[in-house]
Formats: structure tokens, C-alpha cells, sequence
């Protein structure tokens, strides 16, 4: 074998690794439930459904030239963290103090399973969706808080009554939706108003 083929037999080999050990996101399981109500969904089954989305959706994005290959990336690759760092529920305020640390660890070990060159890029990737700093990590952070959201509408509200969660605090977590999409803002706004309405989220108390 030459230089050439076992630089790429190594580099496929990392390559294959680093897909072998993200399988594991499939075992991480979210407070999400899917529609029927049968179960909570898992990372990869949230990773795959906003990644569609932003496919389907991509028209509603708040800047009209946003790199939709670069937001289906970041969608793909936002959660890869949590197979080390677990689920971190976004209305636990404790647990939120630590996630980006803990978050930050897991995203040294994982995307360094890759060649040097896709680990650096993924890792970037990564850091520009937390940060928010672009218009396509905008949109898909957009995207991320959408899909809970609307299946807690769908659910009528179970996993919010689960955990107490009102009105006012959805409406706190969700609201950056507008950065990267006013559209999908004023829909998830309706939404959270019609599950007020018929009971499904705890209203606002002043």
C-alpha cells in the first residue's frame, strides 16, 4: 500500500468511527413527546425533523440569501454534544448554568474523532449555532426551538404541564425565533396564544 492509500484508509477510518459513535445519539431522549404521545423522541429523531424543516421552511428564513447547506450542517451537528453532556431541558435553570461547559468537554472528545480538517469545521459549525453570530445559525436556532414548541401545542401541552411551565416562560425561551425568522415568530405566537386559550399552558400571572 503507497502513502496515499493509508492517508485514506486513516482518514476514512476516522471517518467511520466518528459515524459509528454518533449512532449513540439515538439513545438520548428528550422531554419532547412525539404526537401520538407514545413516547419522548430522541436527539436524532429532533436532529432529523428540524433538519427537514429547514428544507421545507428554508423560504421563511429572516435574510433571503441564507446558506441553506450551512444551516442543514449546524442542525445536523448541534446535538452531537449531548451524547456526552445528555439533554439538557431548557427550563431547568440549574442545570442550564453548567450545560455550556459540560457541552464544550463532550465537543472536544466527539468532532476530534474526525481528520483534523472536518473536526476544526465541524467544531466552528458548532460554536457559530450556540453563539448565534450569522444569519443561517439564527434560522436554525430558529428551527430548534420551533419543533418543541409545536409539539407541545400538538400534545396539548403535556410535557409543559409535566414540569409546570407557563405562558410567560415560553414565550421567554421561544422569542429569539424572530431573529431568524418574524414568520415563524408570529406563527409559534398564535400557537402558544391557542394553547392558552384551550387550557394547555399555564397562563401568565402578573
Amino acid at each position: 500500500m503507497d502513502e496515499w492509500d493509508t492517508d485514506a484508509s486513516e482518514r476514512l477510518g476516522k471517518q467511520v468511527h466518528f459515524l459509528l459513535e454518533v449512532d449513540k445519539l439515538k439513545q438520548v431522549y428528550r422531554q419532547t413527546y412525539l404526537l401520538d404521545q407514545s413516547r419522548k423522541e430522541n436527539d436524532a429523531e429532533h436532529s432529523w425533523h428540524i433538519a427537514l424543516m429547514a428544507v421545507v421552511l428554508g423560504e421563511h428564513a429572516a435574510e433571503s440569501d441564507v446558506d441553506l447547506l450551512r444551516v442543514l450542517k449546524m442542525l445536523l451537528m448541534h446535538d452531537l454534544v449531548e451524547i456526552d453532556a445528555g439533554d439538557t431541558f431548557c427550563y431547568d435553570e440549574a442545570a442550564q448554568r453548567s450545560k455550556l461547559q459540560r457541552e464544550r468537554v463532550a465537543a472536544d472528545r466527539i468532532f476530534n474523532l474526525l481528520p483534523a480538517d472536518q473536526a476544526a469545521e465541524y467544531r466552528a459549525l458548532w460554536e457559530e449555532f450556540e453563539a448565534a453570530t450569522s444569519a443561517e445559525a439564527r434560522f436554525a436556532a430558529a428551527l430548534d426551538r420551533l419543533q418543541p414548541l409545536t409539539h407541545n401545542c400538538m400534545t396539548q401541552g403535556r410535557a409543559w404541564q409535566e414540569h409546570g411551565v407557563t405562558e410567560d416562560q415560553v414565550l421567554a425561551r421561544n422569542r429569539h425565533i424572530a431573529d431568524g425568522s418574524p414568520a415563524l415568530w408570529r406563527h409559534a405566537e398564535n400557537m402558544v396564544q391557542n394553547a392558552v386559550e384551550q387550557g394547555h399552558l399555564a397562563r401568565s400571572t402578573d
